[in-house]
């Protein structure tokens, strides 16, 4: 490329990197605020912040990383971590400690609550060791499953590192392998191996980082799987078999994985895009989706812009969050944030205004 032509494209880069940062400055490196009680989200989406919400005593309750949370047909909020001393802690909505209990997860980091007519269990997924979990509300490991190899899925020096499941209407069990080989694998209750879709790359049906993973009822006719494809910034659509639908593209969000409350989606921001519109440390933000697929809300972050239909840049608008890691959604449509790397900090309520 000739020098003169190579500098203007740089210029144009530059315009285009300076208009996206400008209308912020970068206090993402200064020190955490207090903002308890501090509004914040848009539209019909605003909420006001309890950073102390699910607040314990570290010496008897520690933790390293909230990675995610879900609610049992109780009313419990249960919390998965990766500090061994307790890698479930279960909290009532008011942030009171219930239970505590796991010691077997050293990398404990998805957490899916399935309701099999009325008994419930979780699914764990731990990749540190390679290995996804189903066990009891107390605990107990009803079923473990292993390394893809044992199973002819996959080569014996392959990476296996499943970050979420997602049980389907018929009890089908698909893994996320997001941090390892980067396919979709599907089992039956049993845990016996169906067969695996998606793979690492840039095509539509394949992922760069499938961190999440769940089922999507909002055509009731229709379930369908929507899964995290992390650094491409989207969820990606998919049937219950494995074939590629449509990709919800999301800019500047690297999105973990979507939860369903209803018809509204939502999801925790691992990172935004800022600096050099790059993914950039401690930039967090929550981001809030309706069932046409808009985004309605940015809590943390800026406000959802579209211009001929098309979604804007959006990035971490207050230094509120640092690597919001899961949410979730209670009955009253109150958000619960887990995050990730945030200085051992416990799950931040956001009471929906």
């Amino acid at each position: 490329m000739p020098e003169t032509q190579s500098r203007r494209e740089f210029g144009k880069i530059t315009a285009v990197a300076a208009a996206a940062l400008t209308f912020k400055p970068f206090y993402i490196l200064h020190a955490k605020p207090k903002v308890d009680g501090e509004i914040i989200g848009h539209g019909s989406h605003k909420y006001k912040v309890h950073q102390g919400w699910g607040n314990l005593d570290s010496s008897q309750f520690p933790i390293n990383n909230c990675h995610e949370m879900v609610q049992d047909s109780k009313g419990r909020l249960i919390m998965v971590g990766d500090e061994i001393k307790n890698n479930i802690l279960i909290y009532d909505r008011s942030g009171k400690l219930l239970e505590s209990w796991g010691h077997e997860f050293p990398g404990g980091h998805g957490l899916t609550l399935w309701n099999a007519n009325g008994e419930e269990f979780l699914f764990i997924c731990d990749p540190n060791i390679g290995k996804v979990f189903k066990t009891d509300l107390k605990g107990k490991i009803l079923m473990t499953i292993e390394h893809p190899s044992k199973v002819g899925a996959y080569k014996e020096g392959d990476a296996f590192k499943p970050t979420e499941t997602a049980i389907g209407p018929d009890g089908t069990i698909y893994i996320a392998d997001g941090y390892g080989s980067q396919w979709i694998l599907r089992y039956n209750q049993k845990g016996e191996f169906i067969d695996k879709f998606g793979g690492p790359g840039d095509g539509d049906a394949q992922f760069s980082t499938a961190h999440g993973i769940t089922i999507d009822y909002r055509d009731k006719a229709n379930p369908a799987l929507l899964i995290t494809s992390r650094v491409h910034n989207a969820f990606k659509k998919f049937t219950l078999d494995g074939k590629y639908l449509s990709t919800l593209f999301l800019p500047g969000a690297f999105v973990c994985r979507p939860v369903f409350k209803e018809d509204t989606l939502y999801a925790g921001v691992c990172w935004s895009r800022l600096r050099y519109l790059n993914q950039t440390p401690d930039s967090g933000f929550v981001t809030i989706i309706d069932k046409n697929n808009k985004v309605i809300s940015n809590p943390g972050g800026t406000a959802p812009e579209y211009r001929d239909g098309k979604l804007q840049l959006m990035v971490q608008d207050k230094p509120i969050f640092m690597h919001c890691h899961d949410v979730c959604i209670d009955n009253e449509h109150n958000i619960y944030v887990c995050q990730w790397n945030a200085k051992k900090t416990y799950p931040v309520k956001l009471e929906r205004v």
